[in-house]
């Protein structure tokens, strides 16, 4: 059979073998991969660890006759949600409505017709599919709400303070200055922390317009990336930060060329280096490199000089909103979720290497031009 149109895999269960050869060479011919059980028993074994897409099930055989088979398969965590059609030679209404009692999805009538057990086979894998991904989308939007809902929470904490501060000592300013008096030295110390105010809050805005844009965009316009462009506009953005802590950048020699968007790659560098600035050695020294890798992507790196994370700490890492050091600096626990977002609409992915005592590397993976 060839495997590239194989329309699904089936599980027969039959204790008859000529039943089970007429019918299993049919479905094979038209598509489909076929596993074989000739009892109850063993048709929940192979269930478990082939999870075929569709079982066919005889009622009437012995040991384990189909309906304890049926009850069985459902009551298992790993087999209730594949979908049962019965075979049986039995006319009865309370039988077949004992089937449908037991969770079975569909029934056919022997002697079997071919064209109507491969039309139910097709409807209710198809059904099964489209379950599938609906409970696919219902966790994804579940997540995006969750991530929503602490946004939300974590926005509402993190604009409150800073406008405090913006509201506090704007009203204070305009008490104590008058035309006729200059600032003095701590005046112009509340001037500035006003302006920090202002520049905090402007960060969380601008962390929520991007996360909405990598939610929301689905065709993304990848072009061969130059680094030794695009770091440089992270360089100048972040140039108050990088003199004030007295930061090294190291860059490499060259850069392979991979592909992506440059407005995000940006905001990948821009998160990556300002975390190290935050978190990393002092002063820090930040040391950027590339590699590429056999499967055609090309892993960027940013090795800081830090203190390095435990193994708790990196797991937390890109979780939204998670925030590992509270006491040495604010933020909003926003970034690395967002870097993470970025390169997985790229088809990439992020991580972190670190050990207590020799720094951390962080690093993305882009698809190499």
């Amino acid at each position: 059979m060839n495997t590239k149109t194989c329309k699904g895999s089936l599980l027969i269960v039959d204790d008859m073998p000529a039943n089970i050869s007429v019918l299993s060479k049919f479905l094979e011919e038209v598509g489909f991969e076929i596993a074989i059980a000739k009892n109850g028993a063993r048709a929940i074994k192979k269930a478990e660890y082939a999870n075929p897409d569709l079982i066919l099930l005889d009622v009437m055989m012995p040991v384990m006759d189909g309906f304890e088979a049926c009850r069985l398969l459902k009551s298992k965590e790993s087999t209730k949600d594949i979908p049962i059609i019965f075979m049986t030679a039995l006319a009865d209404t309370v039988d077949k409505i004992k089937g449908f009692d037991l969770g079975a999805a569909d029934y056919i009538t022997k002697p079997i017709q071919q064209e109507e057990v491969l039309a139910r086979i097709n409807a209710h894998i198809n059904l099964r599919r489209l379950q599938q991904e609906l409970q696919e989308h219902a966790a994804e939007l579940e997540q995006r709400n969750k991530q929503l809902e602490a946004f939300s929470h974590t926005v509402a904490h993190d604009l409150k303070n800073p406008l405090n501060t913006v509201i506090g000592y704007s009203e204070e300013l305009v008490e104590i200055c008058t035309e006729d008096k200059l600032l003095d030295a701590d005046l112009l110390e509340q001037q500035k922390l006003v302006a920090k105010a202002g520049h905090k809050m402007e960060e969380i805005i601008n962390a929520l317009l991007l996360l909405a844009k990598t939610v929301k965009s689905t065709d993304i316009e990848m072009q061969a990336l130059d680094m030794f462009a695009i770091i440089p506009q992270v360089q100048h953005r972040l140039a108050y930060a990088l003199s004030g802590c007295q930061a090294e950048i190291i860059l490499p020699n060259s850069f392979p060329t991979a592909r992506g968007y440059a407005p995000w790659v940006e905001e990948i560098w821009a998160n990556y280096i300002s975390n190290a600035i935050k978190y990393g050695g002092y002063p820090p020294r930040l040391i950027l490199g590339a590699e590429q890798q056999d499967d055609g992507m090309i892993r960027f790196w940013l090795q800081d000089n830090g203190e390095g994370l435990s193994k708790e700490a990196q797991a937390k890492l890109f979780i939204p909103f998670s925030r590992l050091h509270q006491e040495r600096a604010e933020g909003h626990g926003l970034g690395l979720s967002i870097v993470q977002q970025i390169v997985e609409k790229f088809g990439g992915e992020v991580g972190v290497e670190s050990q207590i005592g020799q720094g951390s590397m962080f690093y993305f993976t882009l698809p190499r031009a």
